[in-house]
């Protein structure tokens, strides 16, 4: 391309596969808690919000494509990382082994009912500057 205007100007939203779009619908808007913005006219997906990403769940089979889960995480970001994971523990959810970190940030690794990887993630250290040694 010779335009000086980029091609890609954003993401609008991300897709997760699901099998079951009521039971997709129940955990994120349940169980994560995300506002669920826009359902898709009468087809089984929808679009729920986490402050600076959409994220839509849609029912592979009804859209002519064959289901396969997301295997690398979603990263959601959490404010108080240790009181999100008790939280999402009370609501059922199984976190993958215990608590990673990084030495500057947090991560535990969980699973929607559609085996699609998601974690809950906090960044406590500040964020170095590009260019800058680690």
């Amino acid at each position: 391309m010779t335009s000086a205007a980029p091609l890609i100007t954003g993401t609008d939203f991300i897709t997760v596969a699901t099998r079951d779009f009521d039971a997709a619908m129940d955990f994120y808007g349940g169980v994560l808690g995300l506002p669920l913005s826009k359902r898709w006219g009468d087809r089984p997906a929808g679009e729920f919000e986490t402050g600076n990403l959409t994220i839509a769940v849609m029912q592979s089979d009804a859209f002519g494509m064959e289901f396969h889960a997301n295997n690398h995480p979603i990263e959601l970001h959490v404010e108080d990382f240790a009181a999100a994971r008790a939280t999402l523990e009370e609501r059922g959810v199984t976190f993958r082994g215990e608590t990673l970190d990084s030495g500057v940030c947090n991560q535990a690794f969980f699973h929607d009912p559609d085996g699609n990887m998601l974690a809950i993630h906090n960044r406590y250290a500040p964020t170095e500057a590009a260019g800058e040694p680690a």
